[in-house]
């Protein structure tokens, strides 16, 4: 295993260091092992959604005995352990080298952490005891509800689920898809996002985010949506219609008009979290094809793998291209830390934007090393390759992160210009001088 953390560990806090000893130590040797056990269990068919490993049962108890529970929730919350986001973010790196039993052993897989944090961060104390608190004990699974199938949801400002007040309830109508964890038969609750002010001038303030019990009459789970043929059951991505679904009134979360200030609290940390889970994931990825190009059996034209050019150079690029999304990844966290998610939305948009699309590029490269293997279940990598590529649409694709980060430095063109302006005049006036002499 790497340990090119780029951050030196002992300056952290002691917490942190007993903490990601005990993290590092879980997922080597307790996840990892357990995978082929996991899909064991997982099942056949139909079986798959109805079922949960006992050997993730396990993990979590042992996870939970070890103090490595809930860790994402940072130190402006009560219920968190008290993790900056940069401590948090090495910690993600080490789930992410078990991506699909690591996170959620440790009650700290997606969607739910976002989840936890909008309740923690908006509900009130209501819901945060019906929510947050068996959400917090991993008694229950979470799902939100945002992306819509009938509009270019990328801007939310498209979204058209209607959300109307009626008496003392509001009553919700739609179609969402790509809603991760609703097939989950422990997904207890929806955060669902949807127009309660349509005709409001500031787009900004039309929408609005309601709790939505997943056993409300009216919910109707259509489909899980494949991602290149993958379902991910038992949690889903899903197609969901709300028609004519009721809920009380104090389901609303914050207030009405809230809905978009509550998606920047919620996406600005947990983009961090993908994409350091991400890294972790690439980091397996290149021990994978370390070990397969120096297998004495993989030998071709009379040499091992890695005695061909075209190997080293993509282990070489591999190696570049992971440090260099790290130290991007380590940096938005650390300037959430230092400025809110808010004021870190340029590092954040760099990072999300990066990440992905060299997760994808480093295990292509493995995959083409372990030949046609690579694309059979006899390995993790074509599935992890499948999400590599759905995170360059998840929590935005990459073109809005881009477009937001060109905006942000357009913003420096006038004093750019400024400075130019102040130098040339300053250089001007000095050939002055120099011409007299």
């Amino acid at each position: 295993m790497a340990c090119n953390t780029l951050v030196d560990i002992t300056k952290l806090s002691p917490k942190f260091q007993e903490l990601y000893a005990k993290a590092k130590d879980f997922v080597e040797n307790d996840c990892i092992p357990a995978e082929p056990v996991w899909h064991e269990q997982m099942g056949l068919g139909d079986q798959r959604w109805k079922v949960i490993p006992p050997v993730l049962e396990g993990l979590k108890k042992k996870a939970r005995s070890l103090g490595l529970w809930n860790l994402f929730l940072g130190r402006d919350y009560q219920e968190g352990a008290g993790l900056t986001n940069l401590e948090y973010a090495l910690i993600a790196e080490l789930t992410g080298r078990c991506p699909h039993i690591a996170p959620e052993a440790m009650n700290c897989s997606a969607p739910d952490t976002g989840n936890m944090e909008v309740f923690a961060k908006y509900g009130s104390p209501a819901q945060k005891k019906k929510w947050l608190e068996p959400l917090l004990q991993g008694k229950i699974r979470s799902a939100f509800a945002m992306t819509e199938k009938r509009v270019a949801s990328s801007d939310a400002t498209n979204i058209e689920t209607h959300i109307q007040k009626v008496g003392n309830e509001y009553v919700i109508n739609g179609l969402k898809w790509w809603i991760s964890g609703a097939g989950d038969p422990r997904c207890a609750v929806y955060l669902v996002m949807g127009k309660t002010d349509p005709n409001n001038k500031n787009p900004h303030r039309q929408q609005s985010i309601v709790i939505v019990p997943a056993d409300t009459p009216g919910i109707t789970v259509v489909r899980p949506m494949q991602v290149f043929g993958y379902d991910d059951a038992p949690e889903g991505h899903c197609e969901i219609i709300f028609k004519d679904v009721r809920v009380p009134a104090e389901n609303m979360v914050l207030g009405e008009g809230r809905g978009f200030e509550i998606i920047q609290g919620r996406l600005g940390p947990g983009r961090i979290h993908h994409c350091m889970r991400s890294i972790g994931m690439a980091e397996r990825g290149l021990d994978y094809m370390l070990a397969r190009v120096t297998d004495p059996s993989r030998r071709t034209f009379g040499k091992y793998l890695y005695e061909h050019g075209t190997i080293v150079s993509d282990i070489a690029q591999s190696r570049m291209e992971i440090d260099q999304a790290r130290f991007m990844v380590l940096n938005a966290a650390k300037r959430i830390d230092e400025v809110k998610a808010k004021g870190a939305m340029k590092e954040i948009g760099m990072a999300k934007a990066i990440v992905p699309k060299m997760l994808g590029t480093v295990l292509d490269r493995a995959i083409q090393a372990h030949g046609a293997g690579g694309l059979s279940q006899d390995f993790p990598l074509a599935k992890w390759y499948a999400g590599s590529r759905t995170l360059r649409f998840a929590d935005g694709p990459d073109e809005v992160h881009i477009a937001q980060i060109g905006k942000v430095e357009l913003r420096r063109a006038n004093d750019v210009k400024a400075t130019f302006e102040k130098r040339d005049k300053t250089s001007q006036e000095l050939l002055k001088k120099q011409s007299k002499l």
